[in-house]
Protein backbone atom coordinates (compact mmCIF):
# COMPACT_ATOMS: atom_id res chain seq x y z
CA UNK A 1 0.00 0.00 0.00
CA UNK A 2 1.42 3.32 -0.99
CA UNK A 3 1.66 5.96 1.42
CA UNK A 4 -0.94 8.88 1.03
CA UNK A 5 0.97 11.53 -0.34
CA UNK A 6 2.28 9.06 -2.80
CA UNK A 7 -0.21 10.59 -4.98
CA UNK A 8 2.12 14.01 -5.42
CA UNK A 9 4.55 11.98 -7.68
CA UNK A 10 1.49 11.54 -10.26
CA UNK A 11 0.35 14.66 -10.74
CA UNK A 12 2.71 17.91 -11.72
CA UNK A 13 -0.72 19.88 -11.34
CA UNK A 14 -1.09 18.66 -7.82
CA UNK A 15 2.44 19.68 -6.99
CA UNK A 16 2.04 22.88 -8.25
CA UNK A 17 3.48 23.54 -12.01
CA UNK A 18 1.14 25.37 -13.20
CA UNK A 19 2.93 26.92 -16.01
CA UNK A 20 5.42 29.83 -16.33
CA UNK A 21 4.65 33.44 -16.86
CA UNK A 22 7.73 36.25 -16.90
CA UNK A 23 8.47 37.08 -13.68
CA UNK A 24 5.65 35.57 -11.96
CA UNK A 25 7.00 33.41 -9.36
CA UNK A 26 4.65 30.65 -8.11
CA UNK A 27 4.44 28.96 -4.70
CA UNK A 28 2.75 26.05 -3.48
CA UNK A 29 0.39 26.72 -0.34
CA UNK A 30 -1.85 23.97 0.26
CA UNK A 31 -4.36 21.43 -0.89
CA UNK A 32 -7.72 19.64 0.06
CA UNK A 33 -7.18 15.89 -0.31
CA UNK A 34 -9.81 13.04 0.20
CA UNK A 35 -8.62 9.29 -0.24
CA UNK A 36 -11.43 6.98 -1.51
CA UNK A 37 -9.08 3.82 -2.17
CA UNK A 38 -6.07 2.94 -1.39
CA UNK A 39 -3.13 2.69 -4.02
CA UNK A 40 -1.76 -0.32 -3.83
CA UNK A 41 1.04 -2.10 -5.60
CA UNK A 42 1.66 -2.39 -9.25
CA UNK A 43 -1.87 -0.37 -9.01
CA UNK A 44 -1.50 2.29 -12.62
CA UNK A 45 -2.69 6.10 -11.72
CA UNK A 46 -3.91 7.92 -14.38
CA UNK A 47 -4.88 12.17 -12.92
CA UNK A 48 -7.22 14.60 -14.55
CA UNK A 49 -7.03 18.26 -13.76
CA UNK A 50 -8.82 21.28 -14.33
CA UNK A 51 -8.62 24.89 -13.50
CA UNK A 52 -11.45 25.40 -10.46
CA UNK A 53 -10.97 28.73 -9.43
CA UNK A 54 -8.57 32.84 -9.45
CA UNK A 55 -8.87 34.53 -6.61
CA UNK A 56 -7.35 37.89 -5.83
CA UNK A 57 -4.92 38.95 -2.77
CA UNK A 58 -3.79 41.93 -1.36
CA UNK A 59 -1.08 40.30 0.63
CA UNK A 60 2.27 42.17 2.84
CA UNK A 61 4.67 39.56 0.83
CA UNK A 62 4.21 40.77 -2.97
CA UNK A 63 1.05 43.27 -3.10
CA UNK A 64 -1.47 41.84 -5.39
CA UNK A 65 -0.94 38.38 -5.93
CA UNK A 66 -3.19 35.76 -7.22
CA UNK A 67 -4.61 31.93 -5.60
CA UNK A 68 -4.58 29.42 -8.92
CA UNK A 69 -6.64 26.76 -7.82
CA UNK A 70 -6.84 23.40 -9.65
CA UNK A 71 -8.64 20.45 -8.90
CA UNK A 72 -7.43 16.86 -9.37
CA UNK A 73 -9.38 13.67 -9.89
CA UNK A 74 -6.77 10.33 -9.32
CA UNK A 75 -8.07 7.12 -11.18
CA UNK A 76 -6.43 3.04 -11.08
CA UNK A 77 -6.16 1.58 -13.72
CA UNK A 78 -9.89 -0.14 -13.40
CA UNK A 79 -11.44 3.80 -13.82
CA UNK A 80 -12.27 3.71 -9.84
CA UNK A 81 -11.43 6.94 -8.47
CA UNK A 82 -8.97 6.78 -5.70
CA UNK A 83 -8.56 10.50 -4.77
CA UNK A 84 -9.00 13.61 -5.50
CA UNK A 85 -7.58 16.84 -4.18
CA UNK A 86 -8.18 20.87 -4.74
CA UNK A 87 -4.20 22.39 -4.93
CA UNK A 88 -2.98 26.15 -4.98
CA UNK A 89 -0.16 28.21 -5.29
CA UNK A 90 -0.08 31.46 -5.39
CA UNK A 91 1.19 33.99 -8.35
CA UNK A 92 3.63 36.64 -6.98
CA UNK A 93 5.81 39.34 -8.91
CA UNK A 94 8.98 38.39 -7.87
CA UNK A 95 10.43 41.78 -7.67
CA UNK A 96 7.63 43.26 -5.71
CA UNK A 97 8.23 40.64 -3.05
CA UNK A 98 11.85 41.27 -3.43
CA UNK A 99 11.41 44.89 -2.78
CA UNK A 100 9.03 44.59 -0.16
CA UNK A 101 11.04 42.25 2.22
CA UNK A 102 8.07 42.72 4.58
CA UNK A 103 7.62 39.06 5.90
CA UNK A 104 11.05 38.08 6.10
CA UNK A 105 13.27 40.53 7.05
CA UNK A 106 14.74 39.80 10.54
CA UNK A 107 15.11 35.80 9.19
CA UNK A 108 17.47 36.71 5.78
CA UNK A 109 20.57 36.25 6.27
CA UNK A 110 20.40 34.67 9.88
CA UNK A 111 22.39 31.66 10.89
CA UNK A 112 22.02 29.94 14.18
CA UNK A 113 24.26 27.58 15.12
CA UNK A 114 22.75 24.39 17.04
CA UNK A 115 24.27 22.89 20.19
CA UNK A 116 25.15 19.96 20.63
CA UNK A 117 22.79 19.77 23.61
CA UNK A 118 20.17 21.14 21.23
CA UNK A 119 20.77 18.12 18.33
CA UNK A 120 20.80 15.69 21.21
CA UNK A 121 17.18 16.32 22.71
CA UNK A 122 15.64 17.13 19.35
CA UNK A 123 17.33 13.69 18.12
CA UNK A 124 15.05 11.65 20.69
CA UNK A 125 12.18 12.38 19.13
CA UNK A 126 13.67 10.66 15.82
CA UNK A 127 14.73 7.84 18.03
CA UNK A 128 11.19 7.07 19.77
CA UNK A 129 9.40 8.08 16.83
CA UNK A 130 6.05 5.80 17.67
CA UNK A 131 4.96 4.02 14.42
CA UNK A 132 1.52 2.40 15.21
CA UNK A 133 1.63 -0.67 12.52
CA UNK A 134 0.24 -3.60 12.94
CA UNK A 135 -1.28 -2.86 16.29
CA UNK A 136 -4.88 -1.38 15.55
CA UNK A 137 -6.01 2.44 17.12
CA UNK A 138 -9.55 1.16 18.22
CA UNK A 139 -11.92 4.14 17.45
CA UNK A 140 -13.35 3.02 21.05
CA UNK A 141 -10.05 3.76 22.68
CA UNK A 142 -9.77 7.26 21.20
CA UNK A 143 -11.11 10.42 23.25
CA UNK A 144 -11.78 14.17 22.12
CA UNK A 145 -8.51 15.76 23.23
CA UNK A 146 -6.10 13.16 22.81
CA UNK A 147 -2.45 14.11 21.91
CA UNK A 148 -0.77 13.11 18.82
CA UNK A 149 3.12 12.08 19.31
CA UNK A 150 5.05 15.11 18.53
CA UNK A 151 6.74 14.42 15.09
CA UNK A 152 9.85 16.13 13.83
CA UNK A 153 11.29 17.25 10.74
CA UNK A 154 14.66 18.81 10.17
CA UNK A 155 16.90 20.33 11.18
CA UNK A 156 16.57 21.95 7.12
CA UNK A 157 19.38 21.57 4.95
CA UNK A 158 19.70 22.15 0.78
CA UNK A 159 20.26 18.57 0.97
CA UNK A 160 17.35 17.12 2.51
CA UNK A 161 15.44 19.69 -0.23
CA UNK A 162 17.18 17.95 -2.71
CA UNK A 163 16.25 14.16 -1.11
CA UNK A 164 12.96 15.50 -1.75
CA UNK A 165 12.81 16.16 -5.31
CA UNK A 166 14.78 13.54 -6.56
CA UNK A 167 11.98 10.82 -4.80
CA UNK A 168 9.17 13.54 -6.04
CA UNK A 169 10.58 14.14 -9.16
CA UNK A 170 11.10 17.96 -9.97
CA UNK A 171 10.17 18.65 -13.66
CA UNK A 172 12.66 21.04 -14.43
CA UNK A 173 15.87 19.63 -12.89
CA UNK A 174 17.93 18.65 -15.55
CA UNK A 175 21.79 18.76 -16.81
CA UNK A 176 23.82 19.75 -19.69
CA UNK A 177 22.20 18.27 -22.78
CA UNK A 178 19.03 17.54 -21.06
CA UNK A 179 18.47 21.07 -19.86
CA UNK A 180 19.67 22.42 -23.18
CA UNK A 181 17.23 20.69 -25.17
CA UNK A 182 14.72 21.85 -22.59
CA UNK A 183 15.11 24.90 -22.89
CA UNK A 184 15.32 24.66 -26.94
CA UNK A 185 12.04 23.74 -26.61
CA UNK A 186 10.71 26.29 -24.10
CA UNK A 187 12.73 28.90 -24.59
CA UNK A 188 11.02 31.17 -21.88
CA UNK A 189 11.56 28.29 -19.26
CA UNK A 190 14.96 29.31 -17.92
CA UNK A 191 16.17 32.13 -15.59
CA UNK A 192 19.59 33.16 -16.08
CA UNK A 193 22.23 32.73 -13.25
CA UNK A 194 24.97 35.18 -12.52
CA UNK A 195 26.94 33.52 -15.54
CA UNK A 196 24.19 34.47 -17.57
CA UNK A 197 23.10 31.09 -17.87
CA UNK A 198 19.50 29.94 -18.55
CA UNK A 199 19.05 27.63 -15.13
CA UNK A 200 15.80 26.37 -13.56
CA UNK A 201 13.16 28.11 -11.41
CA UNK A 202 13.28 25.67 -9.22
CA UNK A 203 17.00 26.56 -8.25
CA UNK A 204 15.03 28.70 -5.56
CA UNK A 205 15.49 25.55 -3.22
CA UNK A 206 18.88 25.47 -3.40
CA UNK A 207 20.38 28.30 -4.54
CA UNK A 208 20.28 31.18 -1.56
CA UNK A 209 21.17 34.31 -4.12
CA UNK A 210 17.62 33.30 -6.20
CA UNK A 211 15.61 32.33 -3.20
CA UNK A 212 16.49 35.64 -2.06
CA UNK A 213 15.34 37.28 -5.47
CA UNK A 214 11.78 35.81 -4.96
CA UNK A 215 11.74 37.61 -1.59
CA UNK A 216 12.09 34.37 0.44
CA UNK A 217 14.31 34.50 3.71
CA UNK A 218 16.75 31.72 1.91
CA UNK A 219 16.61 28.30 0.02
CA UNK A 220 13.88 26.77 1.25
CA UNK A 221 11.85 23.82 1.42
CA UNK A 222 9.12 22.21 -1.21
CA UNK A 223 5.43 22.79 -0.11
CA UNK A 224 3.40 19.71 -0.89
CA UNK A 225 6.70 17.97 1.34
CA UNK A 226 4.96 19.92 4.44
CA UNK A 227 1.55 19.13 3.19
CA UNK A 228 3.06 15.29 3.24
CA UNK A 229 4.26 15.39 6.90
CA UNK A 230 1.04 15.96 8.25
CA UNK A 231 -0.37 12.70 6.40
CA UNK A 232 3.19 10.65 7.98
CA UNK A 233 2.02 12.10 11.38
CA UNK A 234 -1.29 10.92 11.11
CA UNK A 235 -0.85 8.02 9.23
CA UNK A 236 2.09 6.94 11.52
CA UNK A 237 -0.91 7.01 14.61
CA UNK A 238 -3.72 5.34 12.89
CA UNK A 239 -2.18 2.47 11.96
CA UNK A 240 -2.41 -0.10 9.00
CA UNK A 241 -6.27 -0.56 9.89
CA UNK A 242 -6.94 2.82 9.66
CA UNK A 243 -7.21 4.91 6.71
CA UNK A 244 -6.19 8.07 6.46
CA UNK A 245 -9.74 9.64 4.49
CA UNK A 246 -9.24 13.68 4.12
CA UNK A 247 -6.70 15.84 5.02
CA UNK A 248 -6.90 20.11 4.66
CA UNK A 249 -3.47 21.66 4.66
CA UNK A 250 -2.49 25.55 4.45
CA UNK A 251 1.20 26.92 4.40
CA UNK A 252 2.24 30.08 6.11
CA UNK A 253 5.79 30.61 5.87
CA UNK A 254 8.69 29.08 4.23
CA UNK A 255 11.20 26.99 6.08
CA UNK A 256 14.44 27.86 4.96
CA UNK A 257 17.83 25.45 5.90
CA UNK A 258 18.84 25.64 9.32
CA UNK A 259 14.66 25.47 10.30
CA UNK A 260 13.64 22.62 12.73
CA UNK A 261 9.92 21.57 12.47
CA UNK A 262 7.74 20.16 15.14
CA UNK A 263 4.52 18.67 14.48
CA UNK A 264 1.78 18.45 16.83
CA UNK A 265 -2.06 17.12 17.24
CA UNK A 266 -4.95 16.78 18.87
CA UNK A 267 -8.14 14.76 18.23
CA UNK A 268 -10.87 17.49 18.07
CA UNK A 269 -14.12 15.24 16.84
CA UNK A 270 -15.29 11.43 17.14
CA UNK A 271 -18.36 10.82 14.63
CA UNK A 272 -20.43 8.20 12.62
CA UNK A 273 -21.41 8.32 9.63
CA UNK A 274 -22.64 5.85 6.79
CA UNK A 275 -21.58 3.03 9.39
CA UNK A 276 -18.26 4.15 9.28
CA UNK A 277 -16.08 5.60 12.76
CA UNK A 278 -14.48 8.72 12.10
CA UNK A 279 -12.11 10.57 14.35
CA UNK A 280 -11.16 14.50 13.46
CA UNK A 281 -7.32 15.81 14.24
CA UNK A 282 -5.93 18.90 14.47
CA UNK A 283 -2.39 19.27 13.48
CA UNK A 284 -0.08 22.61 13.53
CA UNK A 285 3.72 22.44 12.58
CA UNK A 286 6.08 24.77 14.35
CA UNK A 287 9.36 26.06 13.94
CA UNK A 288 11.88 25.63 16.63
CA UNK A 289 11.40 29.59 17.00
CA UNK A 290 8.01 29.28 17.51
CA UNK A 291 6.54 30.50 14.05
CA UNK A 292 3.59 29.12 12.33
CA UNK A 293 4.77 26.74 9.17
CA UNK A 294 1.65 25.26 8.18
CA UNK A 295 -1.66 24.17 10.01
CA UNK A 296 -4.46 21.93 9.03
CA UNK A 297 -6.79 18.81 9.81
CA UNK A 298 -7.43 15.70 9.30
CA UNK A 299 -10.15 12.74 9.03
CA UNK A 300 -9.93 9.11 9.50
CA UNK A 301 -11.09 6.06 9.72
CA UNK A 302 -10.84 3.62 12.71
CA UNK A 303 -11.57 0.24 13.51
CA UNK A 304 -13.89 -0.16 15.96
CA UNK A 305 -14.17 -3.20 18.20
CA UNK A 306 -17.61 -3.89 17.38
Amino acid sequence: MALPSFLFTTSRIVSGYCGGLSGVHAMWAGADWTWHKPVLRNDTIRAKAYLKDLVEHQTKFAGRSFQQIYHVDFYNQHGEMVAEADSWVFRTDRDEARERGTKYTEARGRVEPFTDEQLKEWGELYANEEVRGATPRYWEDVNVGDELPRMMKGPMTVTGFICYAQGWGGLYIRANKLAWKMQQAHPGLGIKNRFNVPDCPERVHWDEEFALEVGAPGAYDYGPERNSWLTHHMTNWIGDDGHLFKTSCQIRRHNPDGDVIFIDGKVIRKFEENGKKYVEVEQKATTHRGELSAFGTSVAELPSKG
